[in-house]
């Protein structure tokens, strides 16, 4: 999992007029674009409308990334939903469509903490989706001179391999 952020820096663009949209510094959407390794994630948040806030300057969010290799080891895909015991069901192929973009949606919400930036030691965070939290708990026995995200587990069992930084 990456753990990706945005922290507060500045103003926006004037509304007023048109001006192309620059920026100095990278957005969510910058980092997510060039690494390579989320890259499933960011296919399934770029079908949202959710996504904006990705490239939204003002928003200060903190994003936890499951690797390509951790989506692709999922039993059921992020479009797929829980599973059901429903039977032989037949549903049209537009409540089919809504349904798979439900669940991307619960699923890409529940991995962005709505505040950045944050402190990882031993302190649990709501996500974008209603009554979902992602704790951190603190790995024994680690190097406290270490970066302080190789010294957590999320949800006690999933590591932080890397993080990337908005300022």
């Amino acid at each position: 999992m990456l753990s990706i952020s945005r922290t507060p820096h500045g103003g926006h663009p004037s509304s007023n007029s048109f001006e192309p949209l620059t920026s100095s510094k990278p957005t969510l959407a910058d980092l997510l674009t060039i690494e390579s390794s989320a890259s499933i994630f960011y296919s399934y948040a770029r079908e949202l409308e959710l996504c904006a806030i990705f490239s939204d300057e003002g928003v200060n969010s903190t994003l936890l990334v499951p690797t390509n290799k951790a989506v692709m080891a999922l039993h059921r895909k992020p479009h797929q939903g829980p599973e059901t015991v429903s039977g032989d069901v037949t549903i049209s192929e537009e409540e089919f469509d809504s349904i798979s973009k439900r669940n991307v949606e619960k699923w890409i919400s529940a991995h962005i903490i709505p505040e950045s930036p944050i402190t990882l030691e031993s302190k649990t965070y709501p996500t974008l989706l209603h009554r979902k939290t992602v704790s951190f708990t603190a790995l024994p026995k680690s190097d406290p001179k270490a970066a302080e995200w190789t010294r957590v587990l999320v949800n006690g069992d999933v590591h932080i391999i890397g993080m990337k930084e908005v300022r």
